[in-house]
């Protein structure tokens, strides 16, 4: 999906770098977001559809009052984006949730995600295999679920159907309960009986159906498929994060009687995300998603006045270890940019790319310093740097690397004010005009 994100962030910054804008600049873009779509295995139909509907509001209709042509257009892109990748977002059923998929599409992993994801919110959750045709699949649930510490019921004869009935009994008064299914596809005889009887069973709140992105547009076959066999009413896409088919998959999905619920969106078990359309198409386009940042700051127990302090670019490097520690927990610094208003059209790409790994050790940097040496970095000098080296057991290009980078944020933080209101003023208003925040 970066290379969806990428291309249409730069689109964006095209269109706010542009002087004026008229009927040939609009069919310029039009033509660059057709491009960009068909790259990302995006179905043409529904490429054609999207172009043609942005093309008639914005040359052929009444532009609203108060919006400049450009403000139109930007406005009408994202508009009709979210309708493409499917419009409404839908909360999920979590009483008793019963996931199926294709081999390999991670069902067992999804469901450990799931289980962390609903635990994270308070609830009682339970996990429950179904899967006793792939060896490995009783092993592979008991070892995530004490990971997250949650409980499971695995049954000891192999038996998917007794499992069911005996999980319902044990977990009867859990908030939760997720069944993983056996993987695959709909035109297994077999595994389909198997399914409608499970599902008679249990009596799923929600079925989901687990799909990777990889697979592109052949998503809504898939999709569709499996809806004629078990009534799935959700759809979870994983391995998002890592293919340029993640905008085919949730485009395909999008057509389909069955919503999106969630995005894989890593490896690790916190990688998942409830899709909502409209703030998922507010981060592709630079727009940010501080509803979203908040939530995970949240979650992570993160306190309002750091959440603040990341938002507004405050670093300072007697508190920069404090940033560190709670970035780390929001996520890559990749991530928590495309939360931001206009942050991610801006911020150097070197910053972006610091890693996990060395923002920890920078954190042992800094524990190795003096108080005064905090609060006043501009007093470190070659023979400070030596002993902070030392101290921390790291070299000293490294102690040098972090001061650069706070600098270099620093910097950045007194010139983003004048960036968002001098370069983004025109994205401002047309966010704030339709409820996007900037602030809390």
């Amino acid at each position: 999906m970066n290379f969806l994100s990428s291309k249409l962030k730069n689109l964006i910054k095209s269109l706010l770098g542009k002087p004026t804008l008229d009927e040939k600049s609009v069919e310029e873009t039009l033509k660059e977001i057709r491009k960009i779509l068909i790259a990302s295995d995006v179905p043409i139909d529904l490429t054609n559809q999207l172009i043609e509907n942005i093309r008639k509001k914005v040359l052929k209709e009444k532009i609203p009052s108060g919006l400049t042509l450009r403000e139109h257009l930007i406005k009408t892109i994202y508009d009709e984006l979210v309708s493409l990748l499917g419009k409404e977002f839908s909360p999920l059923n979590e009483k008793r949730i019963m996931l199926v998929g294709l081999f390999g599409s991670g069902k067992t992993t999804t469901a450990s995600k799931i289980a962390y994801y609903l635990k994270k919110k308070g609830k009682k959750v339970a996990l429950v295999c179904l899967d006793y045709h792939r060896p490995a699949a009783p092993e592979q649930l008991k070892q995530l679920a004490e990971k997250i510490h949650v409980k499971y019921y695995i049954d000891p004869n192999n038996d998917p159907y007794n499992a069911a009935k005996k999980s319902l009994e044990l977990f009867s008064k859990y908030d939760s309960i997720i069944f993983d299914t056996a993987g695959r596809n709909s035109l297994d005889e077999e595994l389909a009986n198997e399914l409608k009887k499970l599902a008679e069973i249990i009596k799923p709140t929600e079925v989901l159906l687990v799909i990777p992105a990889d697979i592109g547009k052949v998503a809504k076959e898939q999709a569709e498929g499996f809806h004629k066999l078990a009534k799935i009413t959700g759809i979870i896409i994983t391995k998002f994060d890592g293919t340029a088919k993640g905008g085919g998959a949730l485009a395909a999905c999008s057509t389909t009687k069955a919503k999106v619920k969630f995005l894989g969106i890593g490896e690790k078990i916190e990688d998942l995300e409830q899709y909502n359309p409209k703030r998922f198409v507010s981060r592709l386009l630079g727009f940010g998603d501080l509803e979203t940042l908040l939530e995970k700051a949240k979650e992570a127990e993160i306190k309002k006045e750091t959440a603040e302090k990341i938002i507004e670019g405050k670093f300072t490097l007697n508190d920069f270890m404090e940033q560190i520690e709670g970035i780390s927990k929001l996520g890559p610094l990749t991530k928590i940019a495309q939360m931001l208003p206009g942050l991610s059209l801006s911020l150097p790409e070197d910053i972006l790319k610091i890693q996990e790994k060395k923002m920890k050790k920078w954190k042992v940097i800094i524990q190795s310093m003096t108080k005064e040496e905090r609060e006043n970095p501009e007093i470190i000098n070659q023979s400070r740097i030596r002993r902070i080296a030392k101290g921390s057991g790291t070299k000293e290009e490294e102690v040098r690397e972090l001061l650069a980078t706070y600098k270099k944020l620093k910097k950045f933080s007194k010139m983003f004010k004048g960036i968002r209101e001098k370069d983004f003023s025109s994205l401002q208003k047309i966010l704030k005009r339709f409820g996007f925040k900037f602030g809390f």
